[in-house]
């Protein structure tokens, strides 16, 4: 397995509208374990930690306006 270093600099090399497939993959990995196992807990904290990145990310944009 990659350290989260090494992941963080191929997050950057990935050209900005690849990144939406990343996100994409993500999510429907997360979901289908979640599906499968309503109680999963990786699969429950990864849709929390979203959930918050996406709060925060919405509360920043508002601030700039």
């Amino acid at each position: 397995m990659k350290s989260p270093g090494d992941l963080w600099n191929e997050l950057g090399e990935i050209p900005e509208e690849e990144l939406l497939h990343v996100l994409t993959k993500l999510y429907s990995l997360y979901e289908g374990q979640l599906g499968r196992s309503p109680g999963n807990d990786e699969a429950v904290r990864f849709f929390s930690n979203l959930d918050t990145a996406i709060s925060q990310t919405a509360g920043c944009n508002l601030n700039r306006r």
